[in-house]
């Protein structure tokens, strides 16, 4: 153990550079960092197993600063430790535009990141992911070569955010003994002091939901690392309280919200360096501090070429395989596995509800992707998200491959989340759209970060039926469109099901949902061949008899009515083609004159979705005719309603003969 000196100047190195970077930027969160500097001291120095020079070495330990306003903590750290690209000039450049050291920490801007975090509770519900792969992969690999632990620090407001529930409750029910939590117990939020909010006992809610629970003095390094060791000999999750001082050093500002979220000032920092002794100029650490720190960040080096070796000592096949997923390739057998399913599809015919489609697929591609690990936010049977041999996650067994994530969307999400930053899994779970609400803030982040998460969302329109509006999508796919990066993808029929499936895991550096129906759809495409027409978001899935007076754009459910109102047109002398779009994303990455050419130039355009028309526009243009939602919908079967809200072949049909005689 640092003698306490040693300790104390180790811990102060990274109070000053918080406290000098957050002034030099006239913005930022010193209180943390200054708070918590003892705690972090102690894991980077005494406990975490990492190596700066190989920042994604896969078998080294987590941390993940779930409150992510403090982030001056982290990137102080990163520097001391020796990762290269964290310079001192970085530190300085803090919230500058460009810089390494951003507002809160962003996990694909700055090496030594594990998680993008600010959206407070989301960091911790991510490490429940994390902690999660973790298990999944020492089940297949052993612990020779998956043997770590994931580290969280958390903040009150964590705690306070309701998915901090469900992810305690995930992870003690899964006993996932390897997640630690250390809680910057210091009592104070933004309004002041945590009383005046709540009054819950953290230590015994996490308790009820399994964890292992102690409180300490958060300013104790020997405490501190006394309650590690005994969170890592448990058999549960623990969660370690640390009562701290926000702010620590702060002669009139420590234990105050004051000292939260704006710069001390230039006055209260010279009195802070006197009040703990700190004699270096700004952005200077002293010599022997800096030794010391880069001496623990050079400790790792050791157990990582040990690890390197235990690696290479695995069978060819299992090291090969380790390392392919590892690495995020797919196996090579996936375009096999979908053509196949495209064929019996073609084969068999029939309408088949899209979400049964899904499980069609995934009982092919599960056996070729074997790293793909499914769940269910309680709605296994409606999401059809369990392939056929799949087996279930336990508590004390985690060679499965589906999670029964319980009734927590957001929880679940944020979880997917962590396993896909971890690496060597690819997580996909199932819920309803209109619930994709309650992901929302889950799927923006794995948008922002660039992770592969597949979120099946069926019961995709009011064709769900008799459950009402309270169940029923109408604006969820604007929702989800306008987030930068997602992937929607709303699949007409089974061929186009296996595509977009095909899509959502070729897609390494961005997150999919796939929309998906509850009433069966009738089979569109009538040839399977290895061309995957989805890929280009959108493709003329009819063609008119003659040049094309009329053009009907639809996704998804509304594919096959277009397709019906096509027929009736050209049963009126009115050519008429049908283009299925089955990615809004994807198509308007075309090039613009590509764009064009399957847009058409018929003098008649309508669109046909059964949602509200938002986002449409950019696709067909504003002087195209909409048939759609503009309200909420009802309870009754799901025929009747298509019927009452007018989204029918005949409307349809309508729409595009009263266009050519405005024309």
């Amino acid at each position: 153990m640092l003698s306490r000196t040693s300790h104390d100047r180790m811990a102060n190195a990274i109070r000053f550079l918080s406290m000098d970077a957050v002034e030099a930027a006239n913005s930022g969160h010193p209180g943390l960092p200054m708070g918590a500097a003892d705690i972090a001291t102690v894991l980077f120095t005494k406990v975490l197993k990492f190596d700066p020079t190989r920042p994604f070495w896969p078998d080294r330990d987590r941390f993940v600063l779930s409150a992510g306003h403090g982030s001056m903590l982290l990137y102080s750290v990163l520097h001391l430790a020796g990762y290269e690209k964290v310079t001192i000039e970085e530190i300085k450049r803090f919230r500058k535009l460009g810089s390494l050291t951003p507002g809160h920490p962003e996990n694909f801007v700055t090496e030594g990141i594990e998680t993008t975090t600010g959206p407070l509770g989301q960091g911790i519900a991510t490490a429940v992911g994390m902690a999660m792969a973790e298990r999944l992969l020492a089940a297949r690999f052993g612990t020779d070569v998956v043997d770590h632990h994931t580290y969280v620090l958390c903040s009150d407001g964590d705690l306070m955010e309701g998915i901090s529930q469900e992810a305690a409750d995930l992870a003690g029910h899964l006993k996932l003994s390897k997640l630690v939590v250390m809680w910057d117990d210091n009592k104070i939020s933004i309004d002041g002091a945590t009383s005046i909010s709540g009054s819950t006992d953290q230590l015994a809610r996490f308790a009820a939901s399994g964890w292992a629970t102690t409180r300490i003095d958060g300013h104790d390094p020997e405490a501190i690392l006394a309650a590690i060791e005994a969170a890592k000999a448990s058999d549960r999750p623990t969660l370690i309280a640390c009562r701290t001082t926000i702010g620590f050093g702060s002669p009139k500002k420590a234990g105050s919200e004051k000292v939260h979220g704006s710069p001390l000032g230039a006055e209260e920092i010279a009195a802070t360096r006197a009040a703990l002794g700190w004699e270096a100029a700004p952005f200077e650490i002293p010599s022997d501090v800096l030794t010391g720190w880069r001496a623990a960040g050079a400790a790792g080096a050791e157990a990582r070429a040990a690890w390197d070796a235990r690696l290479a000592a695995l069978p060819a096949a299992d090291r090969a395989e380790f390392e392919r997923r590892m690495a995020g390739a797919l196996p090579q057998a996936l375009g096999a596995a979908i053509l196949a399913v495209k064929e019996k599809a073609v084969k068999d015919g029939g309408a088949v509800a899209t979400r049964k489609s899904s499980e069609l697929v995934l009982d092919v591609i599960t056996e070729a992707v074997p790293e793909m690990i499914g769940g269910s936010a309680d709605l296994t049977g409606s999401n059809n998200t369990k392939a056929k041999g799949a087996k279930s996650i336990t508590p004390d067994d985690f060679s499965g491959t589906f999670v029964h994530y319980g009734v927590r969307e957001h929880g679940m999400a944020a979880a997917m989340n962590g396993m896909a930053l971890h690496r060597g899994v690819i997580p996909f779970s199932g819920g309803f759209l209109v619930f994709s609400d309650y992901c929302r803030p889950s799927i923006r982040l794995a948008a922002l970060m660039g992770e592969r998460v597949v979120h099946v969302l069926t019961h995709d329109s009011i064709g769900l039926g008799e459950d009402g509006p309270t169940h029923q999508p109408v604006e969820h796919l604007a929702a989800l469109r306008a987030i930068p990066g997602l992937l929607v993808l709303r699949p007409c029929d089974t061929v186009e099901t296996a595509e977009c499936w095909q899509i959502a895991l070729q897609s390494a550096d961005r997150p999919s949902a796939l929309i998906l129906s509850r009433q069966n759809l009738p089979l569109l495409r009538g040839a399977a061949t290895d061309e995957n027409l989805a890929a280009g978001g959108a493709y003329e899935i009819v063609a008119a008899s003659a040049k094309a007076q009329a053009s009907l754009f639809a996704t998804g459910s509304e594919v096959s009515i277009a397709v019906e109102a096509a027929k009736l047109l050209e049963a009126q002398g009115v050519p008429t083609r049908v283009v299925s779009i089955p990615s809004f994303e994807l198509f308007l990455e075309r090039p613009a004159a590509e764009r064009a050419k399957v847009i058409g130039d018929a003098p008649a355009k309508v669109a046909v979705e059964a949602a509200i028309r938002m986002g449409w526009d950019a696709i067909v243009g504003s002087d195209a005719a909409f048939v759609g939602m503009t309200s909420f919908g009802a309870s009754a079967p799901a025929k009747e309603l298509y019927a009452h809200f007018g989204i029918t072949a005949d409307k349809v049909a309508a729409r595009a003969l009263d266009l050519l005689r405005q024309d």
